[in-house]
């Protein structure tokens, strides 16, 4: 004897083997089609029959259920509850086969619309208006459907879909998963082999790899667009009324920054003391005193975080309009932060001498690396024949800027690292700092990518003095019990580098605090601590109280873990930026590319010209620093990857890390 069954929601036979009781206790020792050894209770069986063979009545059964009409079954049906036999009667007579009675319990079975199931076996018809409402949604399901294979196809085929065309973003960046449209280009992904961007790019959907890279990091960051509303801005009455009210400093500030530079938040002055020595100083650009803390510039700083940086283009912090007027701009007399210190004839900072002042601060000229960096050497700086400006003032400058190096490299070796050598990196290590330079060529874009000098005298100048700076505005916030956002660094580990809101030691700097200040333009942690230098200036020992962040002030302590999660986050993006502009150089210069590479660790490498990190897995049982050729076959912009065949592994000897590539310094 056969049972038919239902299982899983799949109906099912199973031959007999032996029986047990009688009626409704009556059970069934039975093997399935499969060869499943079941046991089947009276209850669980839909129907009983001897012929024919189970196989054969599921072959034809499959075929009659698929013919079957069910309207017709519908209107056949009692409204009451039925059972299989009932209604097989009343749709085909009382002859109806096993093949058809079966072919009835698919059906039934496969039409929730129609039937609800009632039991084992077991069903009733849906009410009318329920039926019509399901026929109506089963309808717009086929209509969808086809919609969806339209789509597809068109999409396959390299087209998209008008209908799409104003979802091309969200699809791209943020995808109902649920929608049709969703379906339609995931299917069409699936059928092509290719990715969501690869498709949407071949489709026009958007231009490049690279709008995709921007548009998935604006998704995430500034969903609502990267430019700032003409709301967010410092009236002129109240700038020139602030203004109006500083004193004005009697020095002739300049400013050393690449020819990209647009926020110029730094400048230094030289002015002789009488009797000897010289007054050195750090003039900062002040908006923080027009930004008042939670009023609107300040929420949308906030939000931001930082200045966004990647080749080609920068996302700013503050608006264009806000930086104009607080840019140290050559030809200006801008409102500034200024800390002065005094060196004496040879150079070693009086810090005793160290001051504070918020005046306006005359910037006499923006002096540009690529400009005089290569004229600015030991011999010229004392050389009074030499034709580049400020020669003088760089050379009192450059004096302290090495003592001050060496007074830092003494805690450094206290702290178990080695000391920085002062001066040019080693012309054999890899270069750590490119400049990308994205030019238009008859519509086309294209980057040169050069390496940055790096220790150079001016670099040098620059890097001690706003170290001083920030060392400086770190430990007059200590002293007086203000918080503000330290960047500290102590002990080893992923951790070791944070932000926090009391001071502690940057070892890999050397300095014993330390408090970005340097740039308040583009960085939010520069504008707080701003804002805490200035009430402590004001209010002195009462600075505590009345300063926008006072001790142990939980918001302070919010912003500096958002702070260093947005400010990692866009450090990823602008690398990722560069990892792809890197890939565009070698295809400018023609794949299969001949190029070598350094090991670095673990099978990971450096392209020696540019500051492109590929697996290289034939290398990662080398020494670190192995030389080897390589070509670079092919390169994808979406993943940014490249296929990379090696062709000669060179005997090097093995190279130490120095402390500068396992350190940051920020």
């Amino acid at each position: 004897m056969n049972l038919l069954y239902e299982e899983g929601g799949d109906i099912k036979f199973a031959a007999v083997q032996s029986a047990s009781g009688s009626g409704d206790a009556e059970s069934w020792q039975a093997t399935s089609l499969s060869g499943k050894k079941i046991k089947l209770k009276a209850k669980e069986v839909w129907l009983r029959f001897e012929k024919p063979e189970a196989q054969t009545v599921m072959d034809e059964a499959s075929v009659l259920s698929k013919d079957s009409d069910l309207q017709l079954l519908w209107d056949c049906a009692p409204e009451e509850e039925f059972g299989l036999v009932d209604v097989a009667t009343e749709y085909f007579g009382n002859q109806a086969t096993v093949a058809q009675q079966v072919a009835l319990a698919i059906a039934l079975q496969g039409a929730p619309v129609y039937f609800r199931r009632k039991g084992r076996g077991r069903f009733q018809r849906a009410p009318l208006e329920q039926l019509q409402a399901g026929l109506a949604a089963l309808e717009r399901k086929q209509k969808e459907l086809e919609q969806q294979s339209i789509w597809q196809q068109e999409l396959v085929a390299g087209t998209l879909p008008e209908a799409l065309k104003s979802l091309a973003k969200q699809l791209l960046f943020s995808p109902d998963k649920n929608s049709a449209a969703y379906k339609a280009l995931n299917a069409a992904c699936q059928e092509t082999g290719e990715s969501v961007a690869q498709l949407m790019i071949r489709c026009g959907a958007i231009d490049s790899p690279l709008a995709y890279h921007q548009g998935m990091f604006l998704k995430t960051h500034f969903p609502e667009g990267a430019s700032h509303s003409s709301q967010f801005e410092i009236s002129l009455s109240d700038y020139e009324n602030i203004i109006s009210k500083l004193p004005l400093a009697q020095v002739q500030a300049f400013s050393i920054d690449d020819s990209g530079t647009t926020e110029i938040d730094d400048a230094l002055s030289v002015t002789d003391l009488e009797g000897g020595g010289h007054r050195i100083g750090i003039h900062i650009a002040a908006p923080g005193l027009l930004i008042v803390k939670d009023d609107p510039l300040d929420q949308v700083a906030r939000k931001r975080m930082s200045t966004v940086y990647f080749p080609g283009d920068k996302i700013t912090m503050l608006p264009s309009s806000v930086i104009e007027q607080f840019s140290l701009d050559e030809g200006a007399a801008r409102p500034a932060l200024s800390i002065y210190v005094d060196v004496d004839e040879a150079g070693v900072a009086l810090k005793d001498a160290l001051h504070m002042q918020v005046e306006k601060v005359p910037v006499v000229a923006n002096l540009r690396l690529e400009n005089i960096e290569h004229l600015v050497s030991e011999e010229s700086l004392v050389d009074p024949q030499a034709s580049y400006p400020y020669r003088k003032e760089l050379a009192i400058l450059w004096r302290a800027a090495k003592l001050l190096h060496a007074g830092r490299q003494e805690k450094r070796v206290a702290n178990g690292l080695r000391a920085e050598q002062l001066g040019l990196v080693d012309a054999n290590a890899l270069a750590r700092d490119f400049h990308f330079h994205i030019k238009d060529d008859n519509g086309e874009q294209r980057v040169e990518i050069t390496p940055r000098q790096r220790g150079s005298i001016l670099d040098t100048i620059v890097a001690e003095w706003m170290i001083f700076c920030n060392s400086a505005s770190g430990q007059l916030l200590a002293d007086h019990g203000l918080p503000g956002l330290f960047r500290t660094q102590k002990g080893w580990g992923p951790q070791r580098t944070r932000m926090q809101t009391t001071p502690g030691p940057h070892e890999g700097l050397g300095v014993e605090s330390y408090a970005w200040c340097t740039s308040p333009l583009r960085r939010y942690a520069d504008l707080i601590n701003q804002w805490q230098l200035i009430s402590l200036l004001r209010h002195g020992v009462t600075a505590k109280m009345v300063a926008p962040f006072p001790p142990k002030d939980a918001e302070i302590m919010g912003i500096a873990a958002d702070f260093d999660t947005i400010y990692l986050q866009y450090a990823e993006f602008q690398s990722r930026m560069e990892k792809y502009w890197c890939l565009r150089w070698l295809l400018q210069k023609g794949l299969p590319c001949q190029l070598s590479v350094r090991h670095l660790k673990e099978g990971m490498s450096r392209i020696e010209l540019i500051p492109l990190h590929l697996p290289v897995p034939e290398l990662a049982g080398h020494p670190r620093m192995t030389r080897a050729k390589i070509d670079i076959m092919e390169t994808d912009l979406i993943h940014l990857s490249a296929t990379v065949r090696v062709l000669e592994i060179e005997s090097l000897q093995a190279a130490e890390p120095s402390d500068s590539e396992i350190d940051s310094t920020e």
